[in-house]
């Protein structure tokens, strides 16, 4: 009997006074002086900025603010948005077929694909269309007609830019296509669906999480990136305002007009991007 008792679990002491005031101890974070310091400083120095360019009578605001709504920049800035989304569809329609190309197994098809994506990502976009603005001295005529006549800017500047962001688009959905995993192609297969309806129902949903983040930047520098066409006389906002101020000599607030413009695109370009990644995330680790 007495070695029962002994076996029996004993009886927890009763806590004491101090231990109970443990219980109710509130966490204080540590203290992070230099980081609000820090910060305070970096404000100041923000503002201070900011001031200097609002006050500053040398960045003419108000000639900005005459200007910032013409038609002649609106008619700039709307051909600026007309190419980038025009050399964008185009780019990504023959990026993707340069991915499909370097993903098959024919090794010419491959050599082809990763051929356009070397000679054109090793080559700058303004020596591409200086060429193709000067393709009538190699080829004056193409099927009958002068190339003089048949490539006008606009026309050297879509398929210049074209040609260039393709090879991007290219390692772009290539990349995309390469983070789907192969389990999920093979469950497809399996299934019986063909190479066409597994790509648009399967492989291409899970590639586009990959593949939105870097098109988006894509986008965003493409927009920033027409404004070399106007080396070739193209018409886009930078050379609007360019025209302006080749005439009233006012350099600085005709460029603020045309920067101010590239900002607020951007800022609204990054928003959409923003909630179509939010959209193809869904489902994944992180997101709700």
């Amino acid at each position: 009997m007495s070695a029962q008792t002994d076996a029996l679990p004993q009886s927890r002491p009763a806590l004491s006074g101090k231990d109970n005031d443990a219980d109710h101890l509130r966490i204080i974070p540590a203290r992070r002086t230099g980081q609000w310091a820090a910060a305070v400083v970096v404000l100041l120095l923000l503002a201070l900025a900011l001031n200097s360019v609002i006050r500053n009578d040398a960045f003419q605001w108000d000639v900005v603010g005459d200007y910032f709504t013409t038609a002649s920049v609106l008619r700039g800035l709307g051909l600026t948005l007309w190419l980038t989304a025009l050399v964008m569809a185009l780019g990504f329609a023959l990026g993707t077929l340069l991915a499909v190309l370097r993903l098959s197994t024919n090794h010419v098809l491959q050599a082809v694909s990763w051929g356009y994506v070397w000679l054109f990502r090793s080559t700058p976009i303004l020596v591409q269309l200086l060429f193709w603005f000067n393709i009538g001295a190699l080829y004056p005529e193409i099927l009958g007609v002068r190339t003089v006549n048949l490539l006008g800017p606009v026309t050297v500047a879509v398929i210049g830019l074209t040609l260039h962001e393709a090879a991007y688009a290219a390692e772009v959905v290539r990349g995309g296509i390469l983070s789907v995993e192969r389990g999920q192609i093979e469950a497809a297969q399996s299934l019986g669906l063909g190479a066409w309806r597994r790509f648009r129902r399967i492989v291409l949903p899970q590639a586009m999480r990959s593949i939105v983040p870097p098109a988006g930047n894509m986008l965003i520098g493409t927009l920033k990136g027409t404004s070399i066409v106007s080396i070739i006389a193209v018409q886009d906002l930078l050379y609007s305002v360019q025209l302006v101020y080749h005439r009233t000599y006012q350099v600085i607030p005709l460029l603020l007009v045309a920067t101010l413009w590239y900002v607020v695109v951007t800022s609204l370009l990054s928003v959409g991007q923003h909630y179509i990644e939010r959209h193809y995330a869904r489902g994944t680790a992180g997101t709700r």
